[in-house]
């Protein structure tokens, strides 16, 4: 496996720049966070991808072969997205029957043991699916697609706090039994830290963090403490950011603490993905 190659893709609508320039690569058997604020770039990314729409600059390579002309590239992934684009009036169970058609691999006896432990009727008709079980149903057919690459943009909309533990399980349970190249895309960024190996932040259609997520999250830390206390603390280092409540401050620095007097008062902790992810996207 080479892996999802992007190289100088810039996507224009109208006046509006989706992507500028971006170049990644996603590598074989590991697990990505692809994140960023609503109109980021995020899903015109995948769509690009997987040759659903077509960049104005710039290739996609998929193992070395072009997407937009090899229909071997297009089978090796598979992109779940928030659109339905399965006829409403078929059942789930003739669904799965006519993956299979398309892509080999698809496991119908997984996608059905998977439907028992979402409690999903396969007899149902997709038309009369609630947003939740329109997620869990897309989610099925992408995990047992046996896709060497799985997009997932927005995977768990819908989905209460069980059903989204669920597809955290079943999701590293599948990798863990069959690797594959797994990208996520969405905004429940709490979730899917115990989840991802790698992180890409995209802003404004370009990526401004591209790194294994330990790396990125040892880059500093957080400081807690009286405003005093942490204004002296913070003066001559480099700041992300910081949030005031009441009397007490907690500030985000890039760097490495040192030592600290037990005695200053001040409370030191890792970085927070989520809050590190907003104050790296903020305006």
């Amino acid at each position: 496996m080479n892996g999802i190659e992007v190289r100088n893709v810039t996507k224009n609508f109208g006046r509006v720049c989706a992507l500028q320039d971006v170049s990644l690569k996603f590598e074989g058997h590991k697990i990505y966070g692809l994140l960023g604020r609503n109109g980021a770039g995020k899903s015109t990314l995948f769509k690009i991808i997987t040759n659903r729409i077509f960049a104005d600059h710039g290739q996609v390579f998929v193992d070395g072969q072009k997407v937009d002309n090899s229909d071997g590239a297009l089978q090796r992934m598979y992109m779940m997205s928030e659109k339905n684009y399965f006829p409403e009036s078929m059942k789930i169970k003739d669904v799965f029957k006519w993956t299979k058609e398309f892509y080999y691999d698809f496991d119908q006896t997984y996608a059905q043991s998977l439907a028992d432990r979402f409690k999903l009727d396969i007899n149902k008709k997709v038309k009369s699916l609630s947003t939740g079980y329109s997620s869990i149903f897309k989610l099925i057919i992408t995990l047992s697609s046996n896709a060497p690459y799985m997009l997932f943009d927005e995977p768990v909309l819908g989905l209460d706090a069980n059903h989204r533990d669920l597809f955290y399980q079943i999701l590293l349970e599948k990798y863990g039994e069959t690797p594959s190249t797994v990208i996520i895309s969405t905004h429940l960024i709490e979730e899917i830290e115990r989840v991802i190996e790698d992180i890409i932040i995209i802003k404004s259609g370009k990526i401004i963090i591209n790194e294994p997520l330990e790396k990125f999250l040892s880059k500093g830390y957080a400081v807690s403490g009286s405003v005093m206390a942490i204004d002296r603390f913070i003066s001559d280092k480099t700041i992300l950011g910081a949030d005031i409540l009441g009397g007490l401050k907690t500030a985000y620095v890039l760097g490495s603490p040192g030592e600290i007097d037990i005695h200053s008062g001040i409370e030191v902790s890792k970085l927070d993905l989520q809050r590190l992810f907003i104050k790296l996207t903020n305006s």
